[in-house]
């Protein structure tokens, strides 16, 4: 016997879940031709993800022949926001990546797949690979509605929360039958609150301007976004933070926040790549590239560390010899904007001169 949606979602809340829905597996069409358009207009900036493969990204059928169902699940990672620590150059992590958060994700929805497998059906779990549009599979199955700010926001949770998919040959029905209802109505405060104005029009972000996305990019970081990077180390919850229901959730008590919230800058310049890898490496990095995530730390370091303090200095110096032309260029910007003076060494090189250029106009 299939299980139903019903029996379903108690197994999905009691293992951590906040919200749980059924859909059909049928192509999402519409999705496929907004992503290519988005595609084509250079608006991915480069990302990846479901722009890779549209065609396979928007069928669960190519996920799992025979595809019948998708029952989506929402795990809502909101947390307790630390306290930043004093006397230190730190990072900001932006809160989807304090911790994990897709494990847990991927564990709940386990516990959704194992009866139906137990009942002779496939059942496969989709979560954070470019295999399914998450947020269009969540808002067809009635999890929550589609924000400007392009995140499936759930009742009672808000965005702050990770999605996937079971994908089965079971036929599991839905037990909703509409739309979770718009809640941003005439809002708009997430398109005013980007600090780049990525959100270019309600639900469409351009990730040429993304910081969330800018930080997980190769080459050289943007100029023009640099000092809105602010401390933002990894990731971007401007967005999210400004969402009256997110601040609505963000009130009630939850867990305590995770230790990565914060990420010592001079820590991450002085690791070994082996050292960052076993600590970072989880997220995003571009070819899994340590030198990224020390292209960012020092772009971080300019705008919140004191040039004056002889550690920063130190490190500055150390990298405007760095043998990557890459990390020498962000460092001769971290130097013009901490007042670090240049050796006469870095202005003769010519990988830096044009970065040289930029950190003068």
């Amino acid at each position: 016997m299939t299980p139903t949606i019903g029996e379903l979602r108690t197994l999905g809340l009691a293992a951590g879940l906040c919200a749980v829905g059924a859909t059909n597996a049928a192509p999402f069409d519409e999705v496929r031709t907004e992503i290519e358009r988005r595609r084509n207009e250079g608006l991915h900036g480069g990302m990846q993800f479901t722009f890779r493969n549209p065609a396979r990204s928007t069928d669960p059928g190519r996920a799992l022949p025979g595809a019948a169902s998708l029952v989506v699940g929402a795990y809502d990672y909101q947390r307790e926001a630390p306290t930043p620590p004093g006397g230190l150059a730190v990072g900001r992590v932006a809160a989807y990546s304090w911790e994990d958060h897709y494990a847990k994700l991927r564990e709940a929805l386990e516990a959704l797949a194992a009866p139906l497998r137990a009942s002779g059906f496939r059942a496969i779990v989709v979560a954070d690979q470019n295999h399914l549009v998450d947020r269009a599979a969540a808002h067809r199955a009635g999890i929550g509605w589609w924000g400007k700010s392009s995140n499936i926001l759930v009742p009672g949770a808000g965005s702050l929360v990770v999605l996937g998919a079971v994908v089965t040959d079971a036929r599991v029905a839905p037990d909703h039958t509409a739309p979770v209802a718009d809640g941003c109505s005439t809002c708009t405060q997430c398109l005013v609150g980007c600090p780049t104005g990525a959100i270019i029009e309600p639900g469409v972000i351009d990730a040429r301007r993304c910081l969330a996305w800018l930080v997980q990019t190769d080459g050289m970081f943007p100029a023009e976004f640099r000092e809105a990077l602010g401390d933002r180390m990894y990731g971007c919850d401007d967005c999210q933070d400004v969402c009256p229901p997110n601040r609505v959730r963000m009130r009630r008590p939850s867990a305590a926040g995770a230790d990565q919230a914060w990420i010592d800058l001079l820590d991450v310049l002085a690791a070994d790549d082996k050292s960052l890898m076993e600590r970072l490496g989880r997220w995003y990095i571009p070819y899994r590239d340590p030198d990224y995530l020390r292209r960012n730390a020092l772009l971080v370091l300019a705008n919140v560390a004191d040039g004056a303090d002889p550690a920063v200095r130190a490190t500055v110096d150390r990298y405007l010899d760095s043998p990557n032309p890459m990390l020498r260029a962000h460092a001769v910007w971290t130097a013009r904007r901490l007042d670090v003076p240049l050796p006469e060494r870095v202005t003769t090189d010519p990988d830096v001169l044009v970065a040289i250029e930029v950190a003068r106009s």
